[in-house]
């Protein structure tokens, strides 16, 4: 062999360890947690405000949120399905047949999500009314919910484009648009709450409809992002209808994640509505205690976002080496996060919650719920990781059904058991959180290790 063969060969072999490294997944993850971090900056900003407003404004908040985020989930879950097919022709080198598949995501999930929010704005304030949190609460909650619903059909747009985005490896241009997105934002929510720069004091309505707006602005601006002439070009995004094989194909494969999102969402909001009925207190807290938790939360999510567009690739380009490469990569990138947030949680508690209100009884509640929270983040990322590596690979069936499995015994078993039986009250129903994602991690864990998604075929 010649000496610039083997310099050639030497080159390639480094090519091949490279593929799948903790490098290519931080730079492919950075924009993506930079992404979620203005996403959660926009929901901590929001909920501070709110909080300043009154501690049942607050906990309207979270619990209105967390409803309606659910009745978003099983359109929104289906939604990332576009990421699986998009990264799988990108590896292989077609990248002229990645913009086909946003056209029956969207043309099915944009209509649905419509008639779907009008069908929740008459039946909102009837599940409300059912679980009975303080009527104070029940009314700012339905107040804030008829405020976003109409924005429900831009978020599901939104996750088509952004997932197509990812897909594709471009995780800057979704950060570049939400940064615009927040900055308008958190003037409008500030303006709509308070009553500044000239427009109405509407309280926890204005938070809603800063929220409506945002996702109309986030959609439209990753619409034109789409259809620019070069991106056209490369990728054919320009819309077409869409081929029943490739509608049934998609539907196939991503509709057990938006299932899995609305099974496991509604058991949460069931845990939410469990320390809704504990009082005002203790629901603010514990809405305090998701958004720091979402610090984390977000970040492990942004991470699993660009495990599974490299699982995808390399899939799609026959290198199952490297796509395991990437699972390892993104789990120790992820762990290594969590554990500084889990730092913030145990030093500085008082800073961190003083954030959101100094009422002495909120305080009192979420003190220990963060020390909690620092072991409980470090498990979730590790399963929200392995997840997305498994849904990159478009192994999604068997998920579907464990996670499904879980959610509905353990999750609200645990809850109720340390909650409500032992009298363990919002701690309780955290700790019995944690038994879940215990569990629900080490089966994504064992899943990805015994090798099946790599015969997985979509």
């Amino acid at each position: 062999m010649s000496a610039g063969t083997e310099t050639q060969a030497l080159r390639q072999t480094a090519v091949a360890a490279s593929r799948g490294d903790m490098a290519e997944v931080a730079t492919l993850a950075y924009p993506v947690v930079l992404t979620t971090l203005a996403d959660t900056a926009m929901q901590v900003i929001d909920t501070a405000m709110l909080g300043h407003v009154g501690t049942t404004q607050l906990a309207a908040a979270g619990f209105a949120g967390l409803w309606i985020w659910t009745l978003y989930v099983p359109f929104t879950g289906t939604a990332q399905g576009v990421q699986a097919f998009v990264s799988r022709h990108d590896g292989a080198g077609e990248p002229e047949r990645c913009g086909a598949w946003i056209w029956p995501a969207a043309g099915f999930l944009v209509p649905a999500m419509a008639l779907w929010m009008v069908a929740v704005a008459f039946l909102f304030p009837l599940l409300v009314h059912a679980i009975g949190p303080s009527p104070a609460l029940q009314d700012a909650a339905i107040r804030f919910g008829w405020a976003r619903l109409p924005g429900g059909p831009a978020v599901v747009m939104s996750f088509v484009l952004t997932s197509f985005f990812r897909g594709i490896g471009d995780t800057r241009t979704p950060l570049y648009v939400t940064i615009v997105e927040l900055a308008v934002h958190v003037v409008l929510a500030y303006g709509l709450i308070f009553g500044r720069l000239g427009l109405p004091a509407w309280g926890i309505v204005g938070a809603g409809v800063a929220q409506a707006l945002g996702s109309w602005l986030y959609a439209g601006m990753l619409s034109w992002a789409v259809l620019r002439r070069s991106v056209r070009t490369r990728y054919g995004t320009r819309p077409v209808a869409p081929r029943w094989s490739d509608f049934t194909r998609f539907l196939r494969t991503a509709a057990p994640t938006g299932g899995t999102w609305l099974l496991d969402m509604t058991t949460f909001a069931i845990f939410g509505s469990i320390i809704a009925r504990m009082g005002d207190a203790s629901m603010a807290a514990s809405q305090a205690m998701l958004q720091l938790l979402s610090l984390s939360f977000m970040q492990a999510f942004a991470i699993s976002i660009a495990c599974g567009t490299l699982v995808g690739r390399y899939i799609g380009a026959n290198d199952l080496d490297a796509a395991e490469r990437s699972y390892r990569s993104s789990l120790m990138l992820g762990m290594g996060l969590a554990a500084f947030i889990a730092l913030l949680f145990l030093s500085v508690p008082e800073a961190l919650l003083g954030v959101f209100s100094r009422d002495p009884e909120f305080l009192t509640i979420g003190r220990p719920l963060l020390a909690l929270g620092a072991f409980f983040q470090v498990i979730d990322a590790i399963g929200i990781i392995a997840s997305g590596a498994l849904r990159g690979a478009g192994d999604t069936r068997w998920p579907f059904v464990v996670q499904s499995t879980l959610s509905w015994t353990l999750r609200l078993a645990a809850v109720i058991t340390f909650a409500v039986w032992l009298r363990g009250g919002v701690f309780g129903a955290w700790l019995g959180e944690l038994c879940y994602v215990l569990a629900l991690g080490l089966a994504w864990i064992l899943r990805f290790r015994a090798g099946h998604w790599r015969n997985v075929r979509i």
